[in-house]
């Protein structure tokens, strides 16, 4: 025992690596050192003595840092009246463009995504906006897509053989290859039965203002940008 250097050592303490050989010595150990006891989940570890419960130790650490961070996203004392009041005035504004747009509460992916913002000298939105491509796998995000750009220069970047760029070219080659008037953008009615998933078809030659009107929104809009001969499991309405 490093405390009273009589009896054998049985206990050795996570932070400072101090032997004892019973409470007493270690709450004398404690007292005297300053010491909490908790061991330091942030010290170094050379790489000689790096071992699997090293790395164990930290990755459960960054589970924690995450857990932490998400709880306090969650917390509504952390979201300010401010954020509130932003959040009703682009719903009010949403509503006066004649669209239905609803908000999820806090700590929702979606909530936390959205970038979606209003405009009041130019009295435009910037939509934060996610194209989803179901036949190669791939999604792009973008943010700050103003409300009077039409759908097909949207797309441009990403399906136009000539201005998209080349690696999103290759990745979504299924697409560059086919004829624009294949292409056919779809965007998921909201509110619907988990068994009766239904699509509106969307107009590329409009802007996207015009073809969100009368919609459900949900946080902010997901197009779904398909092939006509390959959309076989997409029911669009009324058909």
């Amino acid at each position: 025992c490093e405390t009273c250097s009589k009896e054998e050592a049985k206990y050795r303490c996570p932070r400072c690596l101090k032997y004892s050989c019973s409470l007493l010595c270690v709450k004398k150990h404690k007292l005297a050192l300053s010491c909490n006891g908790v061991r330091d989940k942030t010290a170094f570890v050379s790489v000689n003595e790096f071992t699997d419960l090293n790395l164990l130790s930290d990755y459960r650490f960054l589970e924690d840092v995450g857990r932490t961070a998400d709880a306090a996203a969650r917390h509504l004392a952390m979201h300010s009246s401010t954020t509130k009041r932003h959040l009703f005035s682009l719903r009010n504004k949403a509503q006066k463009c004649n669209i239905d747009l609803r908000t999820l509460p806090v700590g929702f992916t979606k909530r936390r995504e959205n970038s979606t913002t209003f405009n009041s000298t130019e009295n435009k939105f910037y939509w934060h906006l996610k194209l989803v491509f179901p036949h190669c796998h791939a999604e792009y995000t973008l943010k700050r897509v103003p409300d009077d750009k039409t759908l097909a220069d949207i797309l441009k970047p990403y399906i136009d053989p000539v201005e998209s760029d080349p690696v999103v070219c290759q990745r979504l080659k299924i697409y560059t290859a086919s004829p624009h008037s294949d292409v056919r953008i779809l965007m998921k009615i909201e509110n619907r039965r988990q068994n009766s998933v239904r699509y509106n078809e969307l107009d590329a030659s409009r802007s996207l203002l015009d073809n969100l009107k009368g919609k459900v929104i949900i946080e902010y809009p997901t197009l779904f940008v398909v092939l006509k001969t390959l959309k076989n499991d997409m029911v669009v309405l009324g058909q």
